[in-house]
């Protein structure tokens, strides 16, 4: 198959995943034709069978903001066109899956009945495209598009729910390779860490609100009382600076490490011992995915999809949102407990494989796009 993929290029889910199952795809000989705005941060080397075309923008001095979703509808047509592309797969329903749907109308012109596959991911259906700006626009999307899938059944039942339509949505969940995270060497990393075998805590995000940062350190505050220990966080955002400041007010700064953005996360997560997810909303929760193929347990609220994942007192433990107490007592049971930390990261990395290896999930995509195609 020609498969068009659309996505945002940057470290957010919905472009990790739609990257990863465009190479995915393309070792499996179909040819893959990723059009966004930069090249996706996770397609930094050639890879056999896909082609990158970039959205140009035009800055004539009447418009005053960028044109972002035109200059997209543009490409696709032009991608399509030229590339004979079978089908299209839009991730993050704003405003890719609009664009699609005004690509398919253009195309009709010419006889091309372009097929349109929407995903959803996530903060498109549960925040943004709540807004009333936006919300008729994805409603109409998503009723126009010939398909659509989310990445956790909460999120389909969330996407019914909110834009009430009766739309079948297929649940086909987010996956990594489970050959590329996997505990890894990382004595070196380790020792400067943590160079007396304290425990080491992680939490990676964008560091947006919703992600609730501060309630990740909190915890961790109340963990080193208990267990000598050290935080790792990985990311940037909004919040990071608030962050900063708090880990200086509760006198954690030499025992939190705030290391930005990074690539070589395999590394830092073979480092580590337990993961920390206490966010507000999260519709799948792949960067625990990530940690529990590498063997860390996962602490986290019982929010969105994450259930769906993390399975409690077997794969880590849930709580509600904002009881940093009884997250941290979560904590501490497994640090101060050897037999079932092994267990429970045993059981992280068994769950991880046996269900959300790449190798089982890309099949789906490929027979769901097989089933619109012959629809």
């Amino acid at each position: 198959m020609k498969i068009g993929i659309t996505c945002y290029p940057t470290y957010g889910g919905s472009g990790v995943v739609a990257t990863e199952l465009g190479k995915a795809l393309a070792a499996k000989g179909h040819q893959i034709h990723f059009i966004s705005y930069a090249l996706p941060h996770r397609l930094t080397n050639f890879v056999e069978n896909i082609y990158f075309h970039e959205v140009e923008m035009s800055n004539y001095p009447l418009f005053e903001f960028q044109l972002y979703s035109l200059a997209l509808t543009s490409k696709i047509v032009e991608v399509v066109r030229y590339e004979k592309l079978d089908l299209l797969h839009v991730h993050y329903a704003i405003p890719h899956a609009v664009s699609g749907y005004l690509a398919k109308q253009i195309l009709r012109k010419g006889n091309s009945d372009l097929k349109v596959v929407t995903t959803l991911h996530g903060t498109d259906i549960t925040l943004v495209g709540l807004e009333p700006s936006f919300l008729p626009l994805v409603k109409f999307s998503i009723e126009e598009s010939c398909g659509v899938t989310a990445v956790s059944r909460f999120l389909k039942e969330k996407t019914l729910t909110n834009y009430h339509i009766e739309k079948d949505i297929s649940v086909i969940y987010n996956f990594i390779d489970t050959n590329f995270f996997k505990r890894v060497e990382s004595e070196n990393l380790r020792r400067h860490i943590a160079p007396n075998g304290e425990k080491v805590l992680v939490h990676t995000s964008n560091f947006r609100p919703v992600k609730r940062v501060q309630d990740t350190i909190r915890i961790f505050e109340k963990v080193h009382k208990e267990v000598p220990s050290k935080l790792i966080l990985v990311g940037d955002g909004p919040d990071r600076y608030e962050c900063e400041r708090l880990t200086r007010d509760l006198g954690l700064q030499n025992d939190t490490y705030f290391l930005g953005k990074q690539d070589g996360l395999v590394e830092i997560l073979s480092a580590s011992d337990l993961f920390l997810l206490p966010s507000q909303s999260e519709s799948f929760g792949l960067s625990a995915l990530e940690a529990m193929a590498c063997g860390l347990p996962v602490v986290s609220t019982s929010v969105g999809g994450i259930p769906e994942l993390v399975t409690h007192n077997e794969t880590g433990y849930i709580a509600e949102i904002g009881d940093i107490d009884r997250m941290s007592k979560y904590a501490i049971d497994l640090f101060t407990n050897d037999r079932k930390y092994e267990e429970f990261s045993q059981n992280s990395r068994r769950r991880a494989v046996n269900d959300f290896e790449k190798s089982k999930i890309v099949p789906e995509y490929e027979k769901y796009y097989m089933d619109i195609l012959n629809h």
